[in-house]
C-alpha cells in the first residue's frame, strides 16, 4: 500500500509517495527516514495550493543510463546522466555503494527514486532520499527566484546572516563563534539554507529572504524559520582578520560557487543567473579573511549588521581588526610562506570565483 505526505519548504510545496515494496513503508517509513522533514509537513491537505514537484519512492533494481558528469566529495558521489528517452538521471553513491537512482521528468516536476540495496537499509535509504529531494528542490525551483545554498546562517535581530565558503573553510565554526560571542544570535541552518528573491516586498522594494530547511549537514538544525537577508559573507582562512565589501562582478562571483544547480541545463542556469544577479545587486556581500576566533566574529558582525555604531573601524580604511596592521600582516604571511607551514589561499579562492563569473558571462 502506498503512502503520501506533503511538505512546504520556503513556501514551495512538494509530495513524497512511498511504495509498499520499500522496507519500512508499512511500519513508519516517514518517522524513521524523514524525521528531519517533520517541521515542514503539511497537516491540512485541503489547502495545499500549487505542488511544485512530486517524488515516488520505489524498490527497484539498477538500470542502464548514459553518464554525463560526476561529483565526488568525502566518500559521497553523485553521477549525473540521462536515459535513452532523455530523462535526467542522478545516481547517489555512499562509499562506492549505490543507494538509489533518481529519474526526473522534463522540468523536474515529477520524479521517481529507485532504491536497490538501499531499500533494505535505513541509513542508505535516508542518504538516497535526502540527496534526491535536495536535487529535485534545487532544480524544480531554480526558475522561481529560489536558490539552495551551501552555507551556514544565523539570525540576529530578525535578520539572517549567511556565511559561504568551500568545504573546510570554517562556515560552521564562524557561525558557532557568532552564537558564542554575539549575544542574541541563533542558528537557522548549518549547511543548506534556501534563499528566495522577491521583486516586490511589503513596501514595494525588492527583498531577499533566507529560510531554514530539512537539510543541515552534520548539525541537526531543521528549523522552519525565515528572516530577511541582512548580509552574505564569503569566508576564507587567513592568519589575520580583515573584511571588505564586494560589489558588482565580485559580489556575483562570491555567490555562484555556493549555489546548487545543474548549470549545463539552460533553463536551470538561466533561473539561477537571474537570482544570483538580483542578490548581488540588492544584498550586501562581503569577503572575510579570518582566523577561527572571537575577533573574526566581532569584526564581521560590526560591519555587516545595519546600524551598528562600529560598522567601520575609525581611521582604518582596510577594516583590519585593531592590532593586525597591514605591515605586520605582510611580514607574518611572508614568514609563514617561506616556512611552508601556511599559505594564504584566500585570494586564490576569490580569483576562482571571478573565473566562474567570467565563464558564466560567456555562457549567457
Amino acid at each position: 500500500m502506498n503512502e503520501t505526505r506533503y511538505y512546504k519548504v520556503a513556501g514551495h510545496v512538494f509530495s513524497v509517495t512511498v511504495d509498499g515494496s520499500v522496507a519500512g513503508s508499512q511500519g513508519g517509513f516517514f518517522a524513521k527516514c524523514m524525521d528531519n522533514y517533520e517541521p515542514f509537513v503539511i497537516l491540512d491537505t485541503k489547502c495545499l495550493g500549487s505542488i511544485q514537484f512530486t517524488l515516488e519512492v520505489k524498490s527497484h533494481a539498477a538500470f542502464d543510463y548514459t553518464e554525463e558528469i560526476r561529483q565526488e566529495d568525502e566518500g559521497q558521489t553523485i553521477i549525473c546522466g540521462h536515459t535513452v528517452s532523455g530523462e535526467s538521471v542522478f545516481e547517489f553513491l555512499l562509499r562506492d555503494i549505490s543507494t538509489g537512482t533518481l529519474i526526473c521528468s522534463s522540468g523536474y516536476r515529477e520524479a521517481r527514486l529507485l532504491m536497490g540495496c538501499a531499500a533494505q537499509d535505513l541509513r542508505l535509504q535516508k542518504f538516497a532520499l535526502n540527496n534526491s529531494l535536495m536535487v529535485l528542490y534545487a532544480l524544480a525551483t531554480a526558475g522561481l527566484g529560489t536558490a539552495l545554498f551551501h552555507s551556514a546562517v544565523v539570525s540576529y535581530k530578525d535578520r539572517g546572516y549567511m556565511f559561504l565558503g568551500k568545504s573546510g573553510t570554517g562556515k560552521s565554526t564562524h557561525a558557532r563563534l557568532w552564537l558564542k560571542h554575539i549575544e542574541g544570535s541563533e542558528l537557522m541552518n548549518d549547511d543548506n539554507p534556501i534563499v528566495r528573491f522577491f521583486d516586490d516586498g511589503p513596501d514595494g522594494a525588492p527583498r531577499a529572504v533566507v529560510y531554514g530547511s530539512p537539510w543541515s549537514g552534520k548539525t541537526p538544525c531543521y528549523r522552519n524559520v525565515q528572516a530577511p537577508v541582512g548580509g552574505i559573507v564569503l569566508l576564507s582562512q587567513a592568519p589575520y582578520n580583515k573584511i571588505v565589501r564586494l560589489k558588482g562582478v565580485q559580489a556575483y562571483a562570491a555567490l555562484v560557487t555556493s549555489i546548487s544547480g545543474k548549470r549545463w541545463d539552460k533553463s536551470v542556469a538561466d533561473g539561477l543567473h537571474a537570482t544570483e544577479n538580483a542578490l548581488a545587486k540588492n544584498v550586501p556581500v562581503w569577503h572575510l579573511e579570518c582566523l577561527p576566533d572571537e575577533g573574526a566574529a566581532r569584526l564581521c558582525s560590526n560591519n555587516v549588521i545595519p546600524g551598528n555604531d562600529n560598522s567601520v573601524i575609525p581611521g582604518n580604511d582596510n577594516n583590519v581588526i585593531p592590532g593586525n596592521d597591514p605591515e605586520s600582516r605582510w611580514r607574518l604571511k611572508a614568514a609563514m610562506t617561506r616556512d611552508g607551514a601556511l599559505h594564504d589561499d584566500g585570494r586564490a579562492r576569490h580569483d576562482e570565483g571571478q573565473d566562474a563569473m567570467t565563464k558564466d558571462e560567456h555562457a549567457h
